[in-house]
């Protein structure tokens, strides 16, 4: 944590007397710690002791009226290593949740390209109403770390969840996530990594495509991100949006799209991580219009796609080369037929007759094939630590 910044957004619910704990924690720790405070956080607990505690001015609104002084939202956001927003009311959640700018702290939100982290705190009924389900579920698919509400006895009288997670365990995970993020094994290396799947057009309202998620590849490059390489992570239609300094997201819909950014790319990697569900095939006429519907059976010619992972291994100098193999059936032969026809340096296999593992789900189950034909076979595992150890693997393939 030592020189880690940590700049700490404070929303105006009872909580926030709980705040004055966390910055000790962090200050303790060795970051650095600048805070923002919403013009209603000011009535639980006094700027004058934030900025005691932090070591740093606190900063509440757009401009000191008395010095005429500029608060730089985006200089604010640039300068984080992570945001914090704890405590988080459910007024200042569904401002981030809509991107509504009316005070520097969701401005500076808005700006942010740190991961942010976010402390829900309010009252049982707010929290289970279904508006901030909507709101917290909307914030995790924009690609935030979500600290859950806690169960205990709240400021009402009541008791339930909706207690703010405890300064201790706010500190434990945000030290956890940045020491992780401290091992830079990748640093000076640049990745490009596919995920989700393609979608090929039949007509404006029709595609053909499959269940892919992205959810593999964009862990993979998280991690990488973290772990300091210089990543693109070229996404198909998906509802993820990761987040990290280290990491640019490039949004495509079909193969060729995709393809398009690999063969920009591609000469200046030094690694590539193909994870994504590349269609096969793709109509070879796109209607104008939408085809409607008749008594006569329909018939679509379809044409090869681009093969992304055949050409990178064709063009590879000295990259290191990661493809992917989901099968059905034959699993071990197929995985290792695509590691010698498409010149990877490994291969991850998967199979869909693997409870927990393939498309959607939140876990995986691998085999990893190198190019001698040894292979490592993986328990079932949360996807974030199938991630870990697929850029463990490559670690050891780099040194």
């Amino acid at each position: 944590m030592q020189n880690k910044r940590i700049l700490l957004g404070i929303t105006g619910g009872i909580a926030a007397y709980k705040i004055a704990t966390l910055i000790r924690y962090f200050i303790k720790s060795g970051a650095e710690v600048k805070c923002i405070m919403t013009p209603a956080s000011v009535d639980f607990i006094s700027p004058l002791t934030i900025a005691t505690l932090s070591k740093n001015p606190v900063y509440q609104s757009f401009w000191d009226a008395k010095t005429g002084e500029w608060s730089n939202h985006v200089a604010l956001a640039l300068w984080a290593d992570v945001l914090v927003i704890a405590p988080c009311t459910a007024n200042s959640l569904a401002k981030l949740a809509i991107g509504l700018s009316d005070n520097l702290l969701v401005t500076t939100y808005l700006s942010a390209k740190c991961p942010v982290f976010i402390a829900p705190a309010m009252d049982l009924d707010m929290y289970q109403h279904s508006t901030t389900k909507r709101n917290l579920q909307t914030l995790k698919k924009d690609g935030n770390f979500i600290l859950p509400a806690q169960s205990g006895e709240l400021a009402s009288g009541l008791s339930g969840e909706g207690r703010m997670m405890e300064p201790e365990d706010i500190f434990k995970a945000i030290e956890s996530f940045l020491v992780a993020d401290s091992a830079l094994d990748f640093a000076n290396k640049k990745v490009i990594v596919t995920a989700g799947p393609t979608y090929e057009l039949i007509d404006p309202v029709r595609f053909i495509g499959n269940h892919s998620s992205g959810k593999m590849g964009v862990e993979i490059a998280l991690e990488l991100a973290r772990r300091g390489a210089d990543v693109i992570l070229v996404l198909g239609p998906s509802n993820l949006n990761p987040k990290h300094a280290n990491l640019k997201c490039v949004s495509v819909q079909s193969a060729e799209e995709m393809f398009s950014v690999v063969k920009k790319n591609w000469k200046s990697q030094n690694i590539g991580v193909f994870s994504a569900a590349v269609a096969d095939y793709k109509p070879k006429k796109v209607a104008n219009e939408k085809i409607k519907k008749s008594d006569a059976n329909l018939t679509i010619e379809l044409i090869k796609n681009p093969d992304i992972l055949l050409w990178a291994g064709e063009n590879k100098k000295n990259q290191i080369l990661v493809g992917f193999a989901l099968e059905t059936e034959n699993e071990e032969s197929n995985a290792k037929a695509k590691l010698q026809k498409k010149n990877l340096d490994a291969v991850v296999l998967n199979s869909l007759k693997n409870d927990g593992a393939g498309f959607g789900g939140d876990t995986n189950k691998i085999t990893i094939f190198d190019k001698d034909n040894k292979s490592i076979d993986f328990q079932l595992k949360s996807k974030t630590e199938v991630a870990k150890d697929i850029v463990n693997f490559l670690l050891k393939m780099k040194n």
